[in-house]
């Protein structure tokens, strides 16, 4: 089988959807630090000339650039990844660094859109369903689900 979303090793089959991020919060850190410190000596500089106001302006600049570099440090590393390793699908969804885990028997699980062709893919059976495919293109999808359903009835 050749899969175009997942890795194969041995008789395990990962998919591992990510978020497309170009900065990693490394470097997003060192990006703010230097923000910060051009930001605070332009700020320095013009309140050195009598340019009071300049200051508490900066700062506020700082913290609330800080808190949009905070959030999109926290959502940096958001994911799904599903595995398929003998008669067991397990599912785990990572947002803002809470991990949700869903297992499911491999012969009870049905792939389904949601609603319509671009729409997120539900994962459901046993009584229970995850929806996954949040990282992937919307027009990617029905090519990830019919992927999923072929590593499911393979056996």
């Amino acid at each position: 089988m050749v899969f175009r979303f997942a890795t194969v090793s041995g008789q395990r089959i990962d998919w591992r959807l990510v978020r497309n991020c170009s900065v990693t919060p490394a470097q997003m850190g060192w990006m703010y630090l230097s923000l910060c410190a051009v930001s605070l000596g332009i700020a320095t500089f013009f309140w050195l000339l009598g340019a009071r106001l300049v200051m508490p302006f900066a700062w506020l600049e700082i913290v609330v650039v800080g808190l949009a570099f905070a959030t999109y440090g926290r959502h940096a590393a958001d994911g799904e990844r599903i595995s398929l390793q003998g008669s067991r699908l397990v599912v785990e969804l990572e947002t803002a660094g809470k991990l949700q885990r869903a297992e499911f028997d491999r012969s009870w699980v049905r792939v389904e859109p949601k609603t319509g062709d671009r729409s997120l893919i539900t994962l459901s059976g046993q009584g229970r369903s995850v929806e996954v495919g949040r990282y992937v293109r919307p027009e990617l999808r029905p090519a990830l689900a019919s992927e999923i359903r072929m590593a499911l009835r393979a056996a």
